[in-house]
């Protein structure tokens, strides 16, 4: 089993599904989303690594000092998986992009530090 590190991704465009819902709309799809994300989370709880979570305002670090900045990335997860494609299909129709306004999952193996 290798471990995988689920993105979860959200662009402003994707919030715009929640304009059109009133506030009573909205919170009753919070209140579905989130019982759907504990489900999942409980479903998946033997092969979960890490639990993970929302993800907050970013600051970007290099040569020239640290800055504020913007990314999609809104929540992540670490789960273990017999393979990248295993990894991927634990996330078919997940509700962060099924429920919430999510756009997208994104995938990828945590690999090993390389050793000399």
């Amino acid at each position: 089993m290798n471990n995988y590190l689920a993105i979860y991704l959200g662009t402003p465009e994707s919030m715009k599904k929640w304009d059109h819902l009133t506030d009573a709309e909205r919170q009753q799809r919070l209140e579905e989303g989130m019982a759907a994300w504990h489900a999942w989370m409980n479903k998946h709880k033997e092969i979960l690594v890490e639990s993970g979570g929302p993800l907050g305002k970013t600051k970007q670090i290099d040569s020239d000092g640290i800055t504020d900045t913007r990314n999609n990335m809104t929540g992540y997860v670490i789960v273990q998986a017999e393979s990248h494609d295993a990894a991927a299909k634990l996330f078919e129709g997940h509700p962060h992009f099924t429920i919430f306004p999510g756009n997208s999952v994104e995938v990828m193996e945590c690999k090993p530090i390389p050793t000399p």
